[in-house]
């Protein structure tokens, strides 16, 4: 008797989340590859021997094939050419659990409704003028206050957004984010612990959400336009803009590091960005910074990277119950020890 309810793509999620390729799943399994292709496709159904024996092989509880899966393209991972396929589809089946459990979170009402604005540019050449007046449309639609803003990833989950930290097990796997219409995901590893780039890159994928959705991913251009917008985001133009010095200031440049919160390497951009700084200044500052090192470690350190918390709340509850019986115990570890 087939298992009732089998999603096949819950099959497919469970083989990425460990590793393996179908021969090497239907290897250990004892049925074919193209057995395991028809199971992940919903073209064949396994037996609920067979589908126990998936479950301990992918070490994830049978109620898990059951569960409906909401699709999503394949997300906006920054670097596709040097990141390899397994570990890029590791790290959006992981994503895609984290999703799960904010649709439980939810519906035990202890995590917010999403409210991400959707606002598309109108090409890939939008003009940067057009993505930082959407930066400030969406400041101004959240009510952030002017100034720096406090806690970038505590303002994504404010409006419904799933941050999670996670060691991604590849240094070519950046920060990706996976457009959800609910509960978009943005995934910060843990290997960069800056607080400074940790929050560019919260920005940065708040960008792919309001900028791309599911309209436009996989192409370079997307990539610049996430980080005008970012900067944009962190340090509005009409308010940063007297600020910023138009020579190589670092006593200056510290200061504005410490109140913006953001990496001398984004102030000196945004200097160059909004004409502050001449490009032969903006070369010479930041051939200064290589020379010194700081490239690879900026001076002032501004402390420990913003801490995701919502979704850590919801699994150390009560109510996480059901979706602690349903989802992978090594994923629900793994979210709660690298948050």
């Amino acid at each position: 008797m087939s298992a009732p309810g089998f999603q096949g793509a819950r099959l497919r999620m469970a083989r990425e989340l460990a590793g393996l390729s179908q021969a090497h799943l239907a290897g250990q399994v004892a049925v074919s590859a193209a057995a395991v292709s028809q199971f992940e496709s919903g073209a064949a159904r396994p037996s609920p021997e067979t589908l126990t024996v998936l479950s301990g092989k992918l070490n994830v509880p049978v109620e898990f094939f059951n569960q409906p899966l909401v699709e999503t393209h394949e997300g906006f991972f920054r670097s596709l050419r040097r990141t390899a396929v397994a570990d890029r589809r590791r790290a959006r089946a992981v994503a895609h659990v984290a999703h799960d459990l904010a649709v439980h979170a939810t519906a035990a009402g202890q995590f917010p409704t999403g409210t991400v604005p959707q606002i598309g540019v109108d090409s890939l050449d939008a003009a940067g003028e057009e993505i930082e007046r959407i930066a400030g449309q969406v400041r101004m639609e959240w009510k952030v206050p002017p100034g720096p803003i406090g806690d970038v990833v505590d303002l994504l989950e404010h409006h419904g957004v799933v941050v999670i930290r996670l060691p991604l097990g590849s240094t070519d796997v950046d920060a990706f984010s996976l457009p959800f219409s609910d509960h978009p995901v943005v995934v910060l590893g843990t290997d960069k612990n800056d607080r400074a780039r940790s929050r560019f890159d919260a920005a940065h994928e708040l960008a792919h959400l309001v900028l791309h959705g599911e309209q436009i991913w996989g192409v370079k251009e997307v990539e610049k336009q996430a980080h005008t917008f970012a900067a944009a985001f962190l340090m509005p133009a009409d308010e940063i803009a007297d600020q910023l010095p138009d020579t190589v200031d670092w006593s200056r440049l510290f200061e504005l590091k410490r109140y913006w919160q953001v990496s001398l390497a984004a102030l000196l951009m945004r200097a160059r960005t909004l004409d502050r700084m001449s490009e032969g200044t903006y070369l010479t500052a930041i051939k200064a910074a290589s020379a010194r090192g700081w490239r690879r470690v900026e001076p002032v350190p501004l402390g420990t990277p913003e801490r995701p918390c919502h979704l850590l709340n919801f699994l150390t509850s009560a109510a996480s119950g059901t979706a602690r019986q349903q989802m992978p115990t090594s994923v629900i570890s793994a979210l709660a020890e690298a948050a």
